[in-house]
């Protein structure tokens, strides 16, 4: 596979986890897209094992998103300069700090946005609790599954 493909389906799996934190993009269906090129283009036993375990995980989001709450951000009277920042600062920790960075990315800039929106450190945890309650358990698990996937992507292109 050539460099400009892999930067082509990395640029299509970035937009999948954005499309992870905006509703009505299917994010996990254009990652599982960008991995299913790429194995496609590129068929080795690595790419294979990545689609397959790729697709184990976005299967895995869809039958644990039946049980998660539904996302109900108006409700919680979360604005979506909240969820954006947390979801990208959550894409941007998962590469800094591996794995758990996504998770303490997430909370932290939902935390820290609602502070600043809110003006106190104890309305801001308020907020944060009810943020995580109304959207952010199903939002950062399907988050976390694709940017799972993404890794193993991308430890695959790198290292393999």
């Amino acid at each position: 596979m050539s460099v400009w493909q892999l930067v082509a389906v990395g640029a299509l799996m970035l937009l999948g986890l954005v499309g992870v934190l905006v509703p009505g993009v299917p994010g996990q269906a254009i990652i599982w897209a960008a991995v299913l090129w790429w194995a496609l283009t590129d068929p080795t036993q690595v790419t294979w094992g990545v689609l397959i375990g790729a697709t184990v995980l976005l299967l895995l989001n869809q039958a644990l998103k039946a049980l998660m709450p539904t996302r109900r951000p108006r409700e919680a009277g979360v604005p979506r300069t909240t969820l954006m920042a947390g979801g990208l600062v959550a894409i941007a920790g998962f590469f800094v700090v591996p794995v758990v960075g996504g998770i303490l990315g997430y909370v932290g800039a939902v935390y820290g946005a609602e502070r600043l929106r809110l003006g106190s450190g104890a309305a801001g945890r308020a907020s944060l609790r009810s943020v995580m309650r109304a959207t952010g358990y199903s939002v950062l698990l399907e988050l976390f599954l694709c940017l799972l996937a993404v890794g193993a992507w991308l430890g695959a292109v790198v290292w393999g």
